[in-house]
């Protein structure tokens, strides 16, 4: 049995190592909730944190193992903290725990430890075995034998999501999904489920899929089943917060949610999913669960996460504005209106402040939330989308004066323009991607919501970045009042094209495809306009550097357009071949010489590419009769002090 560590064996200071900055997030306004709000919060981010080991399992096979022996190394350690060995293993530990595993969180490649195997054996020697996360019966030597390859040969399990083409994906990736199968034996026995029915259940999200002995068993992820001590924990903090909701409707989605826990089943999902999405009362609202498929390359299984928010009332006047004209935006879109929701239903929006993250919204976090996914409830029940204010802040604040913009933006007027305009028409952006965008649309009656398989979310995500860039240089926005002029929009199709095009290569090894779906998605969007915009805009090379220039923005909308035209009809119509041309020439490939340019250029400007986030730490103010009376927050906890604290207290599984 894995004992529990003590955090006073040691502490990291620096919050910036590898290609990784930690940041803080303010709780703006949570002293304004009521006790029994903050007391909501309180058992709802709990629940959210209860479930982090579930992730890290989901991710890779032999994730906690490596995670747990390496904390155990690190808090035993006894020779010098300069060696070498032993800031190379502070480095590795740091990422693992960031990325929820041995795999990068976003190109999803396995780390390459800076330490030796000699080193790590010589410390795993030294710890008393009982200390040590063994199987029963196994001896340190066995165990070392099985986690050894995976964490040193490069060749063994090397990407925990592959995106290649032409290669079985399942057998090719590293992710905790399936177990002795093939991507065509997964294809065949998810499409046996399916039948003409209308409302089907998204059949996978919640299981691994396994072959043992010929037979092909599916393990359902339940209070009684796999994972089920991490959910029994979920469920106990869940019903916790009951206690204190605000409402008889947030008691409700509690309660269906804590059933389908117990269940696993997953029509049971979608009647919790039907009653959240209804649910639009109280300040304080909750994500739980087995969500986004992106961690699976065939799109089926659902990592899990958590992710607990409340209300921004002013920044929240935006989003209200957008969804009250759900209805005008959808009639005016550029697709072919049979493809078009003759009536939109139930879209709401907010912009909410972060109040915990957990699972795989943490540390590294999305800025914008749409679900639920099906698209049967999205059509007939609408949608919840959310922009979480108090994050992209934080980026912001992180990205002031690091010197990026004056090196990749062409010129000073430019760099002006999105400087006043920039922080602006992101928000914007991401508030008409997540709220109609996600939301927007219909697939034709009898497509398959699966039918583009490993395609899909790159086309989904594509979908709905398109439908903000289309609309973000409409002039209703002005008439809104959700933009200043007619200008601003010009800023966020610079730095959108720039960043598909050029910038976020940087993000790639040389020699490496872009795999990650966003990633892809966006140099999809960017290319295909680059390659039709003759003069609008280019990439031109000045002084050895190249940089996007534009010179008419008006025709890029025009464009935006004709690509959304496209991928809608390709969502619609279930087009997996037309999915898969698109992405694979224009969404996988970098140029080599550009790609060479832009990293080296960003690397002078010292910046970490990738940035994610340390949890506020609430607690629990009693009074002299044990009374709560408030709860306040400590935002002091340092990165790898909360992330021990984490193993310590939320460890759920052995």
């Amino acid at each position: 049995m894995h004992k529990k560590m003590e955090l006073k064996k040691f502490e990291f200071a620096n919050e910036k190592f590898a290609d990784l900055q930690l940041l803080r997030y303010q709780l703006n306004g949570f002293n304004d909730l009521s006790l029994t709000q903050k007391c909501y919060v309180y058992c709802l981010s709990k629940a959210a944190l209860y479930g982090r080991d579930i992730t890290f399992d989901q991710q890779g096979k032999y994730n906690l193992r490596i995670r747990k022996t390496l904390e155990t190394v690190v808090a035993s350690y006894s020779g010098s903290h300069d060696d070498p060995d032993f800031i190379a293993l502070e480095t590795y530990l740091k990422r693992v725990w960031f990325s929820n595993g041995i795999y990068h969180h976003y190109n999803c490649e396995k780390f390459i430890p800076g330490f030796s195997r000699d080193f790590l054996c010589d410390e795993i020697l030294k710890i008393n075995p009982n200390d040590l996360p063994l199987h029963p019966g196994e001896s340190v030597e066995a165990f070392m034998k099985e986690i050894f390859p995976v964490i040193f040969n490069p060749d063994i399990l090397p990407k925990r999501v592959n995106q290649a083409p032409g290669v079985d994906l399942v057998k090719t990736s590293a992710c905790n999904f399936y177990e002795g199968i093939t991507q065509q034996e997964v294809e065949n026995y998810y499409s046996q489920k399916k039948t003409d029915e209308y409302e089907q259940p998204s059949w996978g999200l919640n299981s691994k899929l396994i072959k043992h002995d010929g037979k092909i068993e599916e393990q359902v992820w339940k209070v009684d089943g796999l994972y089920g001590p991490a959910i029994q924990k979920i469920v106990d903090w869940l019903l916790k917060a009951r206690d204190f909701a605000e409402n008889e409707e947030q008691k409700k989605v509690i309660d269906l949610l804590v059933k389908y826990y117990r269940t696993g089943d997953l029509r049971d999902f979608d009647r919790f999913s039907i009653e959240w999405v209804s649910q639009h009362d109280g300040e304080v609202d909750f994500i739980n669960g087995f969500i986004e498929v992106y961690g699976d390359p065939l799109g089926l299984k659902g990592t899990w996460e958590g992710f607990v928010e409340y209300k921004d009332p002013i920044a929240t006047r935006r989003t209200r504005i957008i969804s009250e004209n759900a209805q005008w935006f959808e009639d005016h879109s550029p697709v072919d209106p049979r493809f078009r929701k003759p009536h939109v239903k139930g879209v709401t929006a907010n912009v909410v402040c972060a109040a915990m993250l957990g699972g795989d919204e943490y540390p590294s976090s999305a800025i914008g939330i749409n679900l639920p996914n099906a698209d049967w409830i999205r059509a007939e029940k609408g949608s919840k989308s959310v922009t979480i204010g108090n994050l992209t802040e934080a980026y912001n604040q992180a990205a002031k004066g690091n010197g990026f913009m004056e090196e990749f933006v062409i010129d000073q007027p430019t760099v002006d323009s999105i400087r006043k305009y920039g922080d602006l028409t992101d928000d914007l952006h991401t508030d008409l991607h997540e709220c109609l965008g996600h939301g927007s649309g219909q697939l034709l009656p009898g497509t398959d919501p699966n039918a583009l398989k490993a395609y899909g979310n790159t086309i989904e995500e594509a979908r709905a970045d398109l439908f903000g860039l289309y609309y973000i240089a409409d002039p209703k926005l002005v008439d809104l009042g959700l933009l200043p002029d007619g200008e601003a929009y010009k800023s966020q199709y610079y730095t959108y094209l720039m960043n598909g095009a050029l910038t976020q290569c940087m993000r790639i090894r040389p020699g490496q495809d872009i795999e990650e779906a966003h990633m892809r998605n966006r140099a999809l969007i960017a290319n295909w306009v680059l390659e039709r915009a003759g003069g609008a805009a280019e990439i031109v090379e000045q002084d050895e550097k190249h940089y996007l220039k534009v010179n008419d923005y008006s025709a890029l909308r025009g464009l935006f357009a004709k690509l959304l035209a496209e991928i809608q009809r390709i969502k619609s119509e279930g087009d997996y071949q037309a999915a898969r041309q698109l992405v694979e020439q224009y969404g996988v490939k970098i140029d080599p010489t550009i790609h060479k340019e832009i990293r080296e250029r960003y690397a002078q400007l010292h910046i970490a590419p990738y940035k994610g986030f340390i949890n506020p730490k609430f607690q629990l103010v009693r009074d002299s009769k044990g009374t709560v009376t408030d709860v306040e927050v400590n935002y002091t906890e340092g990165y790898a002090e909360q992330m021990l604290r984490y193993s310590r207290d939320y460890a759920t599984l052995v």
